[in-house]
């Protein structure tokens, strides 16, 4: 059942702007109370308030705080590994892009967060409002969506300026030697294979550091650290050197191989994402379990 409350303006918040004077009334975060009067449930002297209203000291708030929601329906086939006002870090599945585009018809991040009940910030082109960054369609792991206009401004600057630490895993063909090291190689459009990327002269700076992690016959599972973010970055490098992530036949490795493992993508997942918190100023980490085919195709080489 909802609440309606009727009161003065205290006079500590006269002069403020009605969304912030709620956040601080209600002890609620100010995205959410954006919402409450978006959703027409805050008025101001009987006429419905708009977030950037500025408070006098004679006003009179009528505030409704409706009943809580039912509970967000689960997005299927994608676990939701970090949630709050301003932040949605979801386990990307492969085959699910991040936004819709030219030449993609599946499904989205974005649109399954909205088929699930998610309100995401209208920040950002239309068909990408939310995103401060992208993973390829055919890489799983864990990816962030914006839920409010604070969250898409700080964190896209912070995705930007590489303050966010991304940590990838990758299984790739063959023994890394050394066992961890540094790839510094231009990256850019191959010169005559469509839809592919490649390391060459007059390419954008690229930079991915590697650990290996475990070994196994033929194979080594290694830790990724990205230092700039180009298209098929990871998948690139590890190519350039010899080790192309196991079942990614797009670029060089053995398809024999790739079928005796079950994978039909390469075996590359987004790990990690540790940032600062855009409201709170702490640290968050959060970490994206391996998806069921990429388990299974490593088991099978722990085995082998």
């Amino acid at each position: 059942m909802s609440d309606t409350r009727l009161m003065p303006v205290p006079d500590a918040l006269v002069g403020e702007r009605v969304d912030a004077a709620l956040s601080r009334i209600l002890g609620l975060s100010r995205s959410r109370c954006s919402e409450l009067i978006l959703d027409g449930n805050v008025a101001i002297n009987g006429t419905l308030a708009s977030k950037s209203d500025r408070l006098g000291e004679n006003d009179l708030l009528e505030i409704t705080i409706p009943e809580p929601k039912t509970p967000v329906t689960p997005v299927v086939g994608m676990d939701i590994l970090y949630d709050d006002d301003d932040i949605v870090v979801v386990n990307k599945p492969v085959g699910v892009a991040a936004h819709s585009g030219p030449g993609w018809t599946g499904p989205t991040v974005v649109g399954n967060l909205a088929a699930a009940g998610y309100r995401i910030t209208t920040h950002g082109p239309v068909e990408r409002q939310g995103i401060v960054h992208r993973l390829d369609v055919g890489t799983s792991g864990a990816m962030m969506v914006a839920k409010s206009e604070l969250a898409y401004s700080v964190m896209k600057r912070a995705f930007k300026e590489r303050t966010v630490r991304k940590i990838y895993h990758a299984v790739v063909a063959g023994h890394p030697d050394p066992a961890s090291g540094t790839i510094d190689a231009p990256i850019g459009r191959h010169p005559s294979r469509e839809w592919r990327m490649a390391v060459i002269d007059g390419g954008k700076r690229a930079v991915t550091h590697y650990d290996t992690l475990e070994l196994m016959p033929g194979a080594a599972l290694v830790d990724v650290h990205l230092e700039t973010g180009r298209t098929h970055q990871i998948r690139v490098h590890m190519a350039a050197i010899g080790h192309p992530c196991v079942g990614d036949v797009f670029y060089g490795a053995d398809p024999t191989k790739a079928e005796q493992l079950g994978l039909d993508r390469q075996w590359l997942h987004a790990v990690e994402l540790g940032f600062t918190h855009p409201r709170t100023q702490l640290p968050v980490m959060v970490r994206a379990p391996y998806p069921d085919d990429l388990n299974h195709a490593l088991e099978i080489l722990r085995h082998a």
